[in-house]
Protein backbone atom coordinates (compact mmCIF):
# COMPACT_ATOMS: atom_id res chain seq x y z
CA UNK A 1 0.00 0.00 0.00
CA UNK A 2 1.25 3.34 -1.20
CA UNK A 3 0.79 6.97 0.06
CA UNK A 4 1.14 10.17 -0.92
CA UNK A 5 1.29 13.38 1.57
CA UNK A 6 0.72 17.09 1.28
CA UNK A 7 1.53 19.29 4.52
CA UNK A 8 3.95 22.04 5.80
CA UNK A 9 7.13 22.06 7.79
CA UNK A 10 9.40 23.88 10.56
CA UNK A 11 7.48 26.29 12.36
CA UNK A 12 8.88 29.73 13.59
CA UNK A 13 7.01 32.26 15.93
CA UNK A 14 6.72 35.87 13.76
CA UNK A 15 4.13 38.48 13.68
CA UNK A 16 6.95 40.16 10.40
CA UNK A 17 8.53 37.54 8.38
CA UNK A 18 11.30 39.31 7.66
CA UNK A 19 13.34 36.89 9.59
CA UNK A 20 12.63 33.47 7.87
CA UNK A 21 13.99 30.45 9.00
CA UNK A 22 14.62 27.71 6.03
CA UNK A 23 12.44 24.45 6.87
CA UNK A 24 14.31 21.13 8.30
CA UNK A 25 15.09 18.40 5.70
CA UNK A 26 13.24 15.26 6.00
CA UNK A 27 14.17 11.82 4.60
CA UNK A 28 10.91 9.77 3.81
CA UNK A 29 11.79 5.73 4.77
CA UNK A 30 9.63 2.73 3.94
CA UNK A 31 7.81 0.79 6.68
CA UNK A 32 6.99 -2.68 5.81
CA UNK A 33 4.19 -1.82 2.88
CA UNK A 34 3.38 1.65 3.50
CA UNK A 35 5.74 3.78 1.86
CA UNK A 36 5.38 7.83 1.21
CA UNK A 37 5.45 8.73 -2.52
CA UNK A 38 4.92 12.49 -2.37
CA UNK A 39 5.17 15.04 0.17
CA UNK A 40 3.93 18.88 -0.37
CA UNK A 41 5.69 21.02 3.05
CA UNK A 42 5.14 24.84 3.85
CA UNK A 43 7.62 26.41 6.11
CA UNK A 44 5.91 28.38 8.36
CA UNK A 45 7.01 31.06 10.95
CA UNK A 46 5.56 32.95 13.94
CA UNK A 47 6.34 35.10 16.30
CA UNK A 48 7.52 35.51 19.91
CA UNK A 49 8.38 31.63 20.09
CA UNK A 50 10.90 29.99 22.76
CA UNK A 51 13.47 28.03 21.85
CA UNK A 52 12.49 26.46 25.45
CA UNK A 53 10.56 23.20 25.30
CA UNK A 54 7.00 23.91 26.21
CA UNK A 55 4.94 22.27 28.65
CA UNK A 56 2.47 19.53 28.15
CA UNK A 57 2.49 19.61 24.51
CA UNK A 58 3.25 16.65 21.78
CA UNK A 59 6.66 16.21 20.12
CA UNK A 60 6.76 13.71 16.89
CA UNK A 61 4.45 13.29 14.67
CA UNK A 62 0.28 13.38 15.27
CA UNK A 63 -2.51 12.03 13.03
CA UNK A 64 -5.89 13.56 12.14
CA UNK A 65 -9.06 13.22 10.42
CA UNK A 66 -9.43 10.78 7.65
CA UNK A 67 -11.73 11.18 4.28
CA UNK A 68 -12.04 8.62 1.81
CA UNK A 69 -11.20 9.84 -2.08
CA UNK A 70 -10.73 8.40 -4.84
CA UNK A 71 -10.34 4.48 -4.47
CA UNK A 72 -8.07 5.24 -0.96
CA UNK A 73 -8.20 7.72 1.62
CA UNK A 74 -6.97 11.52 2.74
CA UNK A 75 -5.27 11.97 6.33
CA UNK A 76 -4.36 14.86 7.94
CA UNK A 77 -0.90 15.24 10.33
CA UNK A 78 1.05 17.46 12.16
CA UNK A 79 4.54 17.39 13.12
CA UNK A 80 6.75 18.54 16.53
CA UNK A 81 10.30 19.09 17.19
CA UNK A 82 11.67 17.60 20.86
CA UNK A 83 10.73 21.26 22.61
CA UNK A 84 7.02 20.92 20.99
CA UNK A 85 7.65 23.42 18.73
CA UNK A 86 5.58 22.88 15.57
CA UNK A 87 7.78 22.03 12.12
CA UNK A 88 4.82 20.38 10.18
CA UNK A 89 1.03 20.54 9.33
CA UNK A 90 -0.38 18.98 6.38
CA UNK A 91 -2.18 16.11 4.55
CA UNK A 92 -1.12 12.37 3.61
CA UNK A 93 -2.65 11.11 0.57
CA UNK A 94 -2.43 7.10 -0.20
CA UNK A 95 -2.04 6.69 -3.27
CA UNK A 96 -4.53 5.01 -4.92
CA UNK A 97 -6.33 8.22 -4.19
CA UNK A 98 -4.98 9.65 -6.82
CA UNK A 99 -7.21 6.94 -8.59
CA UNK A 100 -10.91 6.63 -9.25
CA UNK A 101 -11.82 10.22 -8.98
CA UNK A 102 -14.87 11.82 -9.48
CA UNK A 103 -15.45 12.64 -12.93
CA UNK A 104 -18.58 14.52 -12.65
CA UNK A 105 -18.17 18.42 -12.73
CA UNK A 106 -19.59 18.87 -9.66
CA UNK A 107 -20.91 17.08 -6.58
CA UNK A 108 -23.93 18.78 -5.87
CA UNK A 109 -22.59 20.92 -3.57
CA UNK A 110 -23.34 25.37 -3.48
CA UNK A 111 -25.61 25.19 -6.00
CA UNK A 112 -27.31 28.13 -7.37
CA UNK A 113 -30.22 28.81 -9.86
CA UNK A 114 -28.84 30.98 -11.95
CA UNK A 115 -31.48 30.90 -14.40
CA UNK A 116 -34.48 31.25 -11.92
CA UNK A 117 -36.22 28.06 -13.58
CA UNK A 118 -37.18 26.61 -10.23
CA UNK A 119 -34.51 23.63 -10.78
CA UNK A 120 -30.92 23.04 -9.83
CA UNK A 121 -28.63 21.73 -13.04
CA UNK A 122 -25.90 19.77 -11.38
CA UNK A 123 -23.88 20.45 -14.30
CA UNK A 124 -24.06 23.85 -14.83
CA UNK A 125 -25.89 25.32 -11.72
CA UNK A 126 -23.29 24.00 -8.74
CA UNK A 127 -20.03 24.67 -7.82
CA UNK A 128 -17.59 22.94 -10.30
CA UNK A 129 -15.51 20.97 -7.35
CA UNK A 130 -15.66 17.78 -5.03
CA UNK A 131 -14.67 18.96 -1.72
CA UNK A 132 -13.64 17.19 1.44
CA UNK A 133 -13.34 18.67 4.91
CA UNK A 134 -10.25 17.01 7.30
CA UNK A 135 -9.55 18.77 10.65
CA UNK A 136 -6.03 19.04 11.27
CA UNK A 137 -5.01 16.50 14.74
CA UNK A 138 -5.85 18.25 17.70
CA UNK A 139 -2.53 18.66 18.87
CA UNK A 140 -2.42 21.21 16.19
CA UNK A 141 -5.68 22.71 16.37
CA UNK A 142 -5.86 23.20 19.90
CA UNK A 143 -2.87 25.55 19.98
CA UNK A 144 -3.79 28.89 20.07
CA UNK A 145 0.29 29.72 18.26
CA UNK A 146 -0.81 27.75 15.31
CA UNK A 147 -3.63 29.95 12.99
CA UNK A 148 -4.38 26.78 10.86
CA UNK A 149 -7.01 24.73 11.72
CA UNK A 150 -8.98 22.62 9.15
CA UNK A 151 -7.98 21.25 5.61
CA UNK A 152 -10.55 21.75 2.17
CA UNK A 153 -9.06 19.59 0.02
CA UNK A 154 -11.30 20.00 -3.59
CA UNK A 155 -10.69 17.93 -6.59
CA UNK A 156 -11.54 19.79 -9.58
CA UNK A 157 -11.49 17.16 -12.54
CA UNK A 158 -12.15 19.46 -15.16
CA UNK A 159 -9.51 22.29 -13.75
CA UNK A 160 -11.67 25.79 -13.14
CA UNK A 161 -10.90 29.40 -13.97
CA UNK A 162 -9.30 31.14 -15.97
CA UNK A 163 -9.78 28.67 -19.42
CA UNK A 164 -6.09 27.85 -20.46
CA UNK A 165 -4.44 28.26 -17.47
CA UNK A 166 -6.33 26.00 -14.77
CA UNK A 167 -8.27 24.27 -16.87
CA UNK A 168 -6.35 20.97 -16.21
CA UNK A 169 -7.48 18.35 -13.40
CA UNK A 170 -5.76 19.27 -10.18
CA UNK A 171 -6.41 19.73 -6.11
CA UNK A 172 -6.89 22.71 -4.26
CA UNK A 173 -5.32 22.22 -0.76
CA UNK A 174 -6.63 25.26 1.75
CA UNK A 175 -5.34 25.65 5.02
CA UNK A 176 -7.77 27.57 6.73
CA UNK A 177 -7.36 29.67 9.52
CA UNK A 178 -11.22 30.93 9.74
CA UNK A 179 -13.75 28.73 11.41
CA UNK A 180 -15.49 26.48 9.00
CA UNK A 181 -19.18 28.06 9.95
CA UNK A 182 -17.90 31.27 8.72
CA UNK A 183 -16.09 29.73 5.55
CA UNK A 184 -19.30 27.80 5.11
CA UNK A 185 -21.60 30.52 5.20
CA UNK A 186 -20.45 32.14 2.33
CA UNK A 187 -23.00 31.15 0.14
CA UNK A 188 -23.58 30.73 -3.73
CA UNK A 189 -25.54 33.52 -5.56
CA UNK A 190 -25.80 35.92 -8.47
CA UNK A 191 -22.34 37.67 -8.29
CA UNK A 192 -18.86 37.35 -9.85
CA UNK A 193 -17.85 34.02 -11.78
CA UNK A 194 -17.80 31.45 -9.68
CA UNK A 195 -21.65 32.71 -8.49
CA UNK A 196 -21.94 34.27 -4.83
CA UNK A 197 -24.37 36.27 -2.94
CA UNK A 198 -24.08 39.42 -3.72
CA UNK A 199 -23.12 40.80 -0.21
CA UNK A 200 -20.50 38.74 0.34
CA UNK A 201 -18.78 39.21 -2.92
CA UNK A 202 -18.56 42.75 -2.22
CA UNK A 203 -17.12 41.82 1.65
CA UNK A 204 -14.44 39.04 -0.33
CA UNK A 205 -13.56 41.46 -2.86
CA UNK A 206 -12.59 44.44 0.91
CA UNK A 207 -9.11 45.55 -0.09
CA UNK A 208 -6.34 43.84 2.46
CA UNK A 209 -4.17 46.02 4.34
CA UNK A 210 -0.83 46.50 1.81
CA UNK A 211 1.70 44.86 4.29
CA UNK A 212 -0.84 42.04 4.57
CA UNK A 213 -0.06 40.56 1.02
CA UNK A 214 2.90 40.14 -1.10
CA UNK A 215 2.64 43.06 -3.89
CA UNK A 216 2.53 40.31 -6.47
CA UNK A 217 -0.41 38.97 -5.41
CA UNK A 218 -3.55 40.49 -7.17
CA UNK A 219 -7.16 40.67 -6.74
CA UNK A 220 -9.16 39.05 -9.95
CA UNK A 221 -12.41 38.93 -8.08
CA UNK A 222 -12.07 35.44 -7.86
CA UNK A 223 -14.66 34.72 -5.17
CA UNK A 224 -16.12 31.19 -4.60
CA UNK A 225 -18.68 30.15 -2.18
CA UNK A 226 -17.27 28.02 0.40
CA UNK A 227 -14.54 29.11 0.46
CA UNK A 228 -13.84 33.70 0.05
CA UNK A 229 -11.85 35.40 -2.50
CA UNK A 230 -8.45 33.98 -3.65
CA UNK A 231 -5.71 36.24 -4.47
CA UNK A 232 -3.12 34.87 -7.62
CA UNK A 233 0.17 35.49 -8.95
CA UNK A 234 0.13 36.76 -12.23
CA UNK A 235 4.20 36.30 -12.35
CA UNK A 236 3.74 32.33 -11.81
CA UNK A 237 4.63 29.96 -14.56
CA UNK A 238 1.28 29.27 -15.61
CA UNK A 239 0.42 32.74 -16.85
CA UNK A 240 3.55 33.17 -18.56
CA UNK A 241 3.91 30.45 -21.27
CA UNK A 242 4.25 27.21 -18.84
CA UNK A 243 1.96 24.26 -18.48
CA UNK A 244 0.43 24.55 -14.53
CA UNK A 245 1.97 21.95 -12.42
CA UNK A 246 1.48 23.92 -9.19
CA UNK A 247 0.89 27.11 -7.78
CA UNK A 248 0.34 29.03 -4.69
CA UNK A 249 -2.76 31.31 -3.14
CA UNK A 250 -3.98 33.40 -0.67
CA UNK A 251 -7.38 33.49 0.48
CA UNK A 252 -9.18 36.43 1.55
CA UNK A 253 -12.40 37.87 3.08
CA UNK A 254 -13.67 40.86 4.69
CA UNK A 255 -10.03 42.79 4.54
CA UNK A 256 -8.00 39.72 5.97
CA UNK A 257 -6.42 36.54 5.13
CA UNK A 258 -8.34 33.78 5.95
CA UNK A 259 -6.69 30.54 3.76
CA UNK A 260 -3.17 29.70 2.65
CA UNK A 261 -3.29 27.24 -0.92
CA UNK A 262 -1.41 25.16 -2.74
CA UNK A 263 -3.14 23.93 -6.09
CA UNK A 264 -1.50 21.06 -7.93
CA UNK A 265 -2.31 18.66 -10.66
CA UNK A 266 -3.01 15.26 -10.55
CA UNK A 267 -0.59 14.52 -13.25
CA UNK A 268 2.21 16.65 -11.15
CA UNK A 269 1.72 14.42 -8.27
CA UNK A 270 1.91 11.21 -10.70
CA UNK A 271 5.05 12.54 -11.60
CA UNK A 272 6.34 11.72 -8.06
CA UNK A 273 8.12 15.28 -7.61
CA UNK A 274 11.00 16.10 -5.57
CA UNK A 275 11.55 20.18 -5.24
CA UNK A 276 10.52 23.10 -3.09
CA UNK A 277 9.43 26.28 -3.75
CA UNK A 278 10.10 29.44 -1.69
CA UNK A 279 6.87 31.44 -0.97
CA UNK A 280 5.82 34.94 -1.01
CA UNK A 281 5.51 35.91 2.50
CA UNK A 282 3.29 39.56 3.00
CA UNK A 283 5.48 41.44 5.21
CA UNK A 284 3.32 41.17 8.48
CA UNK A 285 -0.04 39.12 9.66
CA UNK A 286 -2.83 40.45 11.62
CA UNK A 287 -3.13 37.00 13.75
CA UNK A 288 -0.12 36.18 15.56
CA UNK A 289 1.18 32.46 14.52
CA UNK A 290 2.97 30.29 12.77
CA UNK A 291 2.98 31.12 8.87
CA UNK A 292 4.26 29.31 5.82
CA UNK A 293 7.62 30.49 4.22
CA UNK A 294 8.09 27.23 1.60
CA UNK A 295 6.33 24.75 -0.08
CA UNK A 296 8.19 21.71 -0.81
CA UNK A 297 6.61 18.17 -2.92
CA UNK A 298 8.52 15.26 -2.15
CA UNK A 299 8.70 11.91 -3.56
Amino acid sequence: MKYSVIGSERLRLESAWDTVQPPMTRRLREESNLRKIVLLFTALAVMGCSDNKQAGVSTGRSLGANSSVGNGTVSSYAEFDKNGAPKAIGIVFQASALEGLPSAPSDGHHCFDRNKDGKVDLQTECLDSHEWVIPLPSEAARRSEIPFKWVGLNWNPHGHIPPGVYDLPHFDVHFYIEPIEKIFAIEPGPCGSEFVRCDQFKLATRPLPSNYTHPDFKNVDAVAPAMGNHLIDPTSPEFNGKKFTRSWIYGVYDGRVTFFEEMLTRDYLLSRPTACFPLKSPAAVNLRGYYPTQSCIRY
